[in-house]
């Protein structure tokens, strides 16, 4: 008896008695029951100790010692005086289950991070349907509440027939709060105007116009935010496109040339060695164009380097009045993109606040989606990518 209860310990198996165990090369079959006591009739609720019969019911368990785990349960099955038949109650499998509860949780536990349900499927020994409604049981509310800082964001996706999904975040707290079938601004204003949103104090997104519309109407007194990246690399793209421009005027050699050192005008001048100083020089000599647009990119990075405010708001003030004027189209086109969101852009500046967070949890869904081969269904999409991300956080 003592080993008996050793090895049930040892496999985990609570409240069982092990009576035989078998194995092979690649699985254990291990023979269990539970202790025999009166069970109640669900019918009647008299107490009965008859047995009518017995079943084997092969139970999945989760792998042990490396191998694969089939528990043979023999199932008792009692007869009550009032004709009714019922099988015993039992911690091991549920009704109309073939695994275990903890097989069943081990397979939701494989879908942690950006894995498929094929490769859950397969690590676990199951199919992928099996997989897919055992996931089916996880699913997320919308948030009780909105954070302080809140970040609004788009993401590529092909389920419930839309292009583009919508993702929240807390970016004081690094957190995906929720996952919206789009990105249009009626179904943004049909979401949030059921919250309180005098919580929220900032708001950062990139410059698609539908987010200012819902920042200037539903969150008036928030901050609101144009995130770093997004309003530099107007700056980059303004650049690139004079380079382009430039180099398709040289023969093949020079223009390779210039599209190989591209890098070296984009980065900033003190991140530049002497050698690359001087080629930098050199391209700058074949463009009075290229030349122009090094000078306002270089001073535009100055101006993201002033500790000052008020002299940051001056000087940026002065950039957008310079590129309006200076002659090249992309810049000229960058000023005027400048001007339309300067005061969100300047906020970029003052408050901590970026939309980092976002574009890192876009690129894991990136992966998701790809690992799967896309998800259609959104709500099974959205459930992903919520428990991926919170799981995460967890651990």
């Amino acid at each position: 008896m003592l080993t008996t209860n050793y090895t049930a310990e040892l496999l985990g198996l609570q409240d069982v008695i092990v009576t035989k165990i078998e194995q092979t090369d690649e699985y254990q079959k291990i023979y269990i029951e539970v202790p025999r006591c009166p069970a109640a009739c669900p019918c009647c609720g008299k107490l009965t100790d008859t047995i009518h019969d017995y079943r084997i019911q092969p139970v999945k368990d989760v792998p042990s010692f490396g191998k694969k785990v089939v528990l043979l349960y023999r199932k008792r099955r009692y007869r009550c005086e009032c004709g009714k038949h019922f099988y015993e109650a039992n911690s091991i499998v549920e009704r109309y289950q073939r695994m275990t509860r903890r097989k069943f949780f081990s397979i939701i536990e494989k879908l942690t991070g950006v894995h498929s349900y094929t490769h859950a499927a397969r690590e676990c020994d199951v199919s992928v349907s099996t997989v897919i409604r055992a996931f089916n049981i996880i699913s997320y509310p919308k948030p009780g509440k909105l954070p302080e800082a809140l970040g609004i964001d788009e993401f590529k996706g092909n389920s419930g027939g839309q292009k583009y999904h919508c993702i929240l975040t807390d970016l004081k707290n690094h957190k995906v709060i929720d996952i919206l079938r789009t990105r249009y601004e009626t179904d943004l204003i049909d979401y949030f105007k059921t919250y309180d949103r005098s919580s929220v104090k900032y708001v950062v997104s990139d410059m698609y116009i539908p987010y200012s519309e819902l920042v200037k109407t539903y969150f008036p007194k928030a901050v609101y935010i144009i995130d770093k990246y997004h309003w530099i690399r107007q700056a980059v793209w303004a650049l690139e496109a004079v380079r382009k421009s430039v180099q398709k005027q040289f023969s093949k050699s020079h223009r390779i040339y210039f599209k190989r050192s591209k890098r070296l005008l984009s980065c900033h001048s003190t991140c530049l060695t002497d050698e690359e100083k001087q080629q930098v020089n050199v391209m700058l000599y074949a463009s009075p164009d290229l030349s122009a647009a090094y000078y306002l990119k270089e001073k535009l990075y100055e101006i993201l380097r002033m500790n000052d405010a008020s002299e940051q708001r001056r000087s940026f003030k002065e950039w957008i009045a310079e590129a309006g004027e200076c002659g090249v189209g992309s810049f000229e086109a960058c000023a005027r993109t400048y001007s339309r969101w300067f005061e969100p852009i300047l906020n970029s500046l003052i408050y901590p606040y970026t939309n980092a967070f976002n574009e890192g949890c876009n690129n894991k869904i990136k992966v998701l989606k790809r690992n799967a081969y896309g998800l259609r269904c959104f709500s099974r999409f959205r459930n992903r990518i919520l428990f991926s991300f919170q799981k995460s956080a967890a651990q």
